[in-house]
């Protein structure tokens, strides 16, 4: 059998991610090829995200080779794909999901006993939740991967950093955290903590087959689609500052999802429940639930501005 060639961006959590899913393979007698690319979103590092072009940024590329059969799959952090893909390409698998949460993570101990800490992010959705939930705190634009966010933070560009505690952990960083930040609050965007494999519509069955087989973990993948629902429903992409996690317990799952204004003053949160089988359609019930209680004027609001 022909070696199966894994896409993916080449920062070193990109690669972590990449080899963790080459070694899912090999465990399956899978002979594998690891093919690094460059996106845009690796490329352009002095804008926004929502500037440069959401969530997209970090996909084009990799599809481009998966179209042209240059990769047979490609690995992205689950967080990082957009909610629909089109018709040309699909999400296969996700795996076993790693703790969802955000950190702060600083070099300085006591960087939040100051009077007005300065926290680097690139997220819409944190720097709103930090105007929220922090009000004492100030948020700066950081972009780049977390090795190159990590060094804007040594040279005092900002006093933390607030990052996927899933990054974090697998770069053994875990000794720069400052602080956990919960669920209720910060709740998570759509995806994180999985690894997602994308590839073409046209891939082979019986390979498709046998990557799920290696990769995909169910209860990670029940969650991971009520959540994509959700966002689809909403037509979020990263410049959308929505939010949403489920958990599965037994055969049911709690989603909890919402929206929450760039300026942290309205914050739209709601949570449904139900059986594990109907996961797409509790994610799209969630969504129509936040755009009827204040969702849709939020939205509107981001096209304006």
């Amino acid at each position: 059998m022909a070696k199966i060639r894994i896409g993916t961006r080449g920062s070193k959590l990109a690669l972590w991610q990449a080899y963790y899913i080459e070694s899912l393979l090999k465990e399956k007698g899978h002979e594998t090829e690891i093919v690094t690319i460059e996106t845009k979103g690796d490329k352009i590092l002095d804008r926004a995200l929502s500037k440069v072009g959401g969530k997209g940024v970090f996909t084009e590329e990799l599809e481009e080779q998966l179209t042209n059969k240059k990769i047979d799959i490609a690995v992205h952090s689950a967080k990082d794909l957009q909610s629909d893909l089109g018709p040309d390409f699909k999400i296969i698998a996700f795996t076993e999901r790693e703790l969802v949460h955000d950190v702060i993570v600083s070099y300085d101990k006591n960087c939040l006993k100051k009077e007005s800490p300065v926290l680097g992010t690139s997220s819409v959705r944190r720097t709103a939740m930090v105007k929220h939930y922090l009000p004492n705190c100030q948020t700066v634009n950081m972009r780049g991967n977390l090795q190159t966010r990590l060094k804007k933070l040594k040279e005092g560009q900002c006093d933390a950093l607030i990052l996927a505690y899933a990054g974090v952990h697998r770069m053994e960083y875990n000794n720069l955290i400052v602080q956990e930040l919960n669920t209720e609050e910060f709740t998570p965007p759509v995806g994180q903590g999985s690894v997602a494999i994308e590839v073409s519509t046209g891939i082979e069955p019986g390979l498709e087959g046998k990557i799920r087989e290696a990769v995909n973990h169910k209860a990670s993948e029940y969650c991971l689609l009520a959540e994509r629902a959700f966002l689809k429903k909403l037509e979020g992409g990263c410049s959308i500052p929505a939010f949403g996690n489920a958990v599965l317990s037994n055969n049911s799952i709690t989603l909890t999802g919402g929206i929450i204004s760039p300026d942290g003053t309205q914050l739209v949160k709601k949570e449904i429940k139900g059986d594990l089988t109907n996961a797409e359609t509790l994610g799209t019930s969630l969504a129509i639930t936040v755009l009827e209680n204040g969702g849709r004027e939020i939205l509107e609001e981001l096209k304006v501005n």
